[in-house]
């Protein structure tokens, strides 16, 4: 999926005028790239390190034997199992779950935007909230504007600052009059639910590119903002992207029933590999708690951290971790395929995405 939208990117990127809000964030790409080269590596480690932990702590023979035919495991350990297995249900849906949701907005603010480029939720009174706030914040940038600055084209100004990075004396200014218009357009029409449908997207970009502008001054670090101010900033970033990024609850639904139906349907498979084809010997109880608790542990920590992970490429380097750890030896044919199919695929997803997002845009 990450592929798939890096793809996309860098089609439409090629297709079209370059600007600060088209084309990939590569700095944020290159994290997500970080974080799944980096979360398999911890699976491994972890895992292994938290069976010889479990080893050293809990004496029960029956925790590290693996199972025998249709043989229920005792209850303690059963319970253990149905917890862990929880666990990871409950991070992997958290995790692809945001990515499921996150393409199905983007394709709906592309196909639909008058009903989803701007959230039509927003009540009159967070409205109301919204100019105060916006009111406010203008006259905080007012502040922290340089007196011998000119700006000709506010948005043309912001989007060159979000691609290029780089702070200008005119920057601050271009900020302040961009909210000025936004807050402008949004006390014309009163409620964003009532904004005209061919100014819709133009609005939700213009306040995206705001947002993003508002992340990145008080990093680029050549304004010193007081606390105070900061607060100011943050709270109308705030209102900005509760106009921009929500997420309709029955896409919620939606992609919470995809993710269980598809998990019930297509278990096997997976199952059979991560458990009978990574190790030379069978999984044990022990080792499949092992390597759950540290795929659970994982993936919330990336949720937490905004950062995208494969649950499959955790979870199958935490039970390669503890057949490691148990002496039990590894099935390299096994992870070779394994290794080779996480290799393949992003480059892979890129390029299909890419040509179809190409051909696509020619025939329609």
């Amino acid at each position: 999926m990450v592929g798939s939208i890096i793809g996309v990117g860098v089609a439409n990127q090629l297709m079209s005028t370059r600007t600060g809000t088209s084309g990939v964030d590569w700095n944020q790409a290159l994290n997500v790239g970080k974080t799944l080269l980096i979360s398999p590596l911890i699976g491994f480690g972890v895992a292994a390190i938290l069976l010889i932990i479990c080893k050293a702590v809990i004496k029960d023979k029956r925790l590290y034997e693996a199972p025998v035919g249709t043989e229920p495991p005792p209850f303690w350990i059963r319970a253990l199992l149905v917890g862990t297995c929880t666990g990871v249900s409950f991070a992997h849906g958290s995790n692809d779950g945001q990515k499921g949701m996150g393409l199905i907005m983007l394709i709906l603010v592309g196909t639909v935007p008058t009903a989803y480029a701007l959230n039509h939720a927003v009540s009159p009174a967070q409205t109301a909230d919204f100019l105060a706030a916006s009111a406010q914040t203008e006259q905080v940038v007012s502040k922290y504007v340089n007196p011998n600055a000119l700006v000709g084209n506010s948005r043309d100004e912001l989007t060159e600052y979000i691609r290029t990075k780089e702070f200008k004396a005119d920057t601050m200014l271009a900020l302040r009059q961009y909210i000025n218009e936004i807050g402008n357009e949004v006390k014309e029409f009163g409620l964003l639910k009532n904004v005209p449908s061919d100014r819709m997207s133009n609005l939700r970009n213009d306040m995206y590119v705001v947002s993003e502008a508002l992340r990145l001054v008080p990093k680029a670090g050549k304004t010193e903002f007081t606390a105070d101010d900061m607060k100011v900033l943050a709270n109308y970033k705030k209102h900005i992207d509760l106009a921009t990024k929500f997420i309709p609850t029955w896409v919620k639904v939606a992609v919470a029933l995809a993710l269980g139906m598809g998990t019930m349907i297509g278990w096997k498979r997976i199952v059979v590999t991560v458990g009978e084809k990574i190790g030379k010997d069978h999984l044990t109880y022990a080792q499949g708690a092992a390597a759950e608790i540290t795929a659970m542990a994982t993936i919330m920590t990336a949720d937490t951290l905004g950062l995208p992970v494969s649950t499959t490429h955790v979870l199958s380097s935490g039970i390669a971790g503890t057949m490691a750890a148990n002496h039990t030896g590894i099935q390299m044919a096994t992870v070779r395929s394994l290794a080779m199919a996480w290799i393949l695929t992003l480059p892979a997803a890129m390029i299909m995405s890419g040509s179809l997002f190409w051909a696509f845009r020619n025939l329609f």
